[in-house]
């Protein structure tokens, strides 16, 4: 599977989990995913096999980046929410001990109703513990998620004002994954703030590509029995790496061909200036409505026609 990665000339493969580190071949896995050119990250759970060993032999097999989940900035609230006891006190051990090894760390944060009121909190631990990457996953109600109560539109927009005043002090990168409407909340603010809508460039907040990394657009998911998936929160398969080249998959399948085209999309999605470059969350919308060409539920901008000079621009 990692020959057909390089093959495909994917730049960064992410070992993902459960706990990676439960195969015994990990390191085998980084060294030769290295051996072919591809930058490569982990996310090892914070159990009893997240040690400094661990992540100095993740380092020494070509690790790229290690990243470690934390939700809320305190001990009770993330122990009590993974139900891992001792986990937050661990992560942040881990970090301490990928800086020492030279190892980049990156921290990633769930967000949903529960603990959105802790984001600014979040966002100055995570600047404390001097850590490269940020990436915020806004909840798709799937599998073990489908019962965690989710946010609302304007309670994503009050998100992503914190998110922005984040990424504005440049600590390190900040990724928001299953909101790309962020990259339409950053544009809106940018022309607002400039006072030229009419006249909008592709200039802009962090440097915004026209169209963002979605579920099957830049990206895909394959799960541990081997199947390929837009995002691991759109669980559509559309082939398995056992059964199928992945690049024909990816390049050639119709799901993920649909995925790729701004004019399949449905409701305020389909009809939005800014389709090209956020398009919804295709895993949110199928969670919540069974379409993943449907309006993404969390999303609350309401096109409207004076736009579309501007949806000109940004196409």
């Amino acid at each position: 599977m990692i020959d057909q990665v390089a093959e495909m000339g994917t730049p960064l493969l992410v070992l993902s989990g459960g706990d990676p580190a439960t195969r015994p071949d990990l390191f085998d896995l980084v060294r030769h995913a290295k051996k072919r050119g591809i930058r490569v990250a982990t996310i090892p759970a914070a159990t009893p096999r997240l040690s400094r060993d661990l992540l100095s032999r993740l380092k020494d097999s070509g690790l790229d980046q290690v990243a470690f989940s934390l939700d809320f900035p305190d001990a009770n609230r993330h122990d009590s929410f993974r139900g891992s006891p001792g986990a937050f006190d661990l992560t942040i051990r881990a970090v301490h001990w990928a800086h020492e090894l030279g190892l980049p760390p990156q921290i990633n944060t769930c967000v949903w109703a529960a603990s959105a009121e802790h984001l600014s909190a979040m966002a100055a631990l995570v600047e404390r513990l001097g850590i490269v990457f940020w990436e915020v996953f806004f909840l798709v109600p799937t599998g073990r998620g489908s019962g965690i109560p989710g946010l609302t539109p304007a309670r994503c927009e009050e998100m992503f004002e914190i998110l922005r005043k984040t990424q504005d002090r440049k600590r390190f990168i900040l990724k928001v994954t299953e909101a790309p409407h962020f990259r339409r909340y950053l544009r809106q603010r940018h022309e607002h703030e400039i006072g030229r809508v009419e006249h909008a460039s592709s200039d802009g907040p962090m440097a915004l590509a026209h169209r963002g990394v979605n579920a099957g657009n830049g990206f895909l998911f394959v799960s541990h029995l081997g199947d390929i998936y837009p995002s691991g929160f759109l669980p559509l398969s559309a082939g398995n790496v056992r059964r199928n080249a992945m690049e024909a998959v990816y390049r050639e399948s119709v799901l993920f061909r649909s995925l790729r085209d701004p004019d399949r999309l449905k409701g305020r999605c389909g009809r939005c200036p800014f389709r090209r470059m956020c398009g919804g969350s295709r895993s949110r919308a199928f969670a919540l409505t069974g379409d993943c060409f449907e309006t993404d539920p969390w999303c609350g901008y309401e096109p409207v026609e004076e736009l579309s000079a501007f949806a000109r621009k940004i196409s």
